[in-house]
C-alpha cells in the first residue's frame, strides 16, 4: 500500500493553509504533540483520558465517544485521518506472554482494524493512516513496519528507527532483555507529563502513546513535506516474535 500514493490527494493536503485532521482513539495524543497548522478533532471513549487530552491540546475539538462509529459517520469532513484502533487482541505480548505463558483465554482478533483500513481505502478521498502493533499472525493486509508498530496508509512512509518503550521481561530475538520503563522514564522519552493527573495506570497510557516524532514524520509524509531528520533521536530497536515472548513468559505484559 505504501507504493500506491495518490499524488492529487497529497498535493491538495500540502496546499491547504490548515489541515483538517481526525485523530481517532486519541488517548493522550502522543502522535499529535508536534503537529502544527492543523485543525484537529480528537475522539476518545474514556472521559478521564479525553479530559487529559483536552487539557494538553485546548484548541482541539475533543469528542468523548465511539471512534469507530464516528469515523463511519464523519470521514468525509476531513483532509487527513489517523486511526489507532485497540491493539490487545492483535498483540504478540498477549498471545505469547498471556495466552501461552499465563493461560489467558483465547479471544477473537478485533476486526475493526481491517474494517477501518478497507473503509478508508475505498471511500475516503483524503490522506489516511491506520496504526497498530505488530501482530502475532500474518497481517491480512500488508502494512508498513515502523518500530514496534504497523502502519497502513495511502501515501509513502519512509522508514525511520524509533525508540523502544520496552516490555517487562520480554527477550528479543538477539537475546536482549527489554526492561519495563517506569512512568517517569516514559514521560521523559515522550515529553508528556502526567504527574498533575490522578489517573490509574499511567505507564500503560504512556506506552500506548505514539512517539511524537513518529506522528510528525507521518503527517509530514501525508502533506508531502520534506524535513531534516537529523534532529530526531533515532534509536535502533530489536523486534521480537511470539516465540521470544513465549520463552520469556515469566515477565509481565
Amino acid at each position: 500500500m505504501a507504493d500506491s500514493q495518490d499524488q492529487t490527494t497529497l498535493k491538495a493536503l500540502d496546499n491547504q493553509a490548515v489541515t483538517r485532521v481526525l485523530n481517532l482513539y486519541a488517548g493522550i495524543g502522543g502522535n499529535r504533540k508536534l503537529w502544527e497548522n492543523v485543525e484537529v478533532t480528537a475522539v476518545e471513549i474514556n472521559p478521564e483520558i479525553a479530559a487529559i487530552y483536552q487539557d494538553m491540546y485546548p484548541n482541539d475539538r475533543v469528542i468523548v465517544g465511539d471512534a469507530h462509529q464516528y469515523l463511519l459517520e464523519h470521514y468525509a469532513e476531513f483532509d487527513f485521518i489517523w486511526s489507532s484502533p485497540p491493539c490487545p487482541t492483535h498483540s504478540r505480548a498477549r498471545y505469547g506472554l498471556g495466552f501461552h505463558g499465563k493461560g489467558y483465554d483465547a479471544v477473537y482478533p478485533d476486526m475493526r482494524l481491517y474494517q477501518e483500513i478497507l473503509l478508508l481505502k475505498h471511500h475516503f478521498e483524503g490522506a489516511w493512516v491506520v496504526e497498530n502493533v505488530q501482530a502475532y499472525y500474518e497481517p491480512l493486509i500488508t502494512p508498513i513496519p515502523l518500530g514496534r508498530h504497523w502502519y497502513w496508509a495511502n501515501f509513502r512512509i519512509e522508514n525511520i528507527k524509533v525508540r523502544s518503550t520496552g516490555i517487562s521481561g520480554a527477550v528479543t530475538s538477539s537475546g536482549k532483555v527489554l526492561h519495563a520503563k517506569s512512568p517517569a522514564e516514559l514521560s521523559s522519552q515522550l515529553g508528556i507529563d502526567l504527574s498533575p493527573y490522578k489517573i490509574t495506570n499511567k505507564r500503560l497510557l504512556l506506552r500506548n502513546a505514539v512517539e511524537p516524532e513518529v506522528g510528525f514524520h507521518i503527517l509530514s509524509a501525508a502533506q508531502g513535506t520534506h524535513y531534516n531528520t537529523e534532529g530526531i533521536e533515532l534509536v535502533a530497536m530489536d523486534l521480537f516474535s511470539s516465540t521470544d515472548l513465549l520463552e520469556s513468559a515469566k515477565g509481565g505484559i
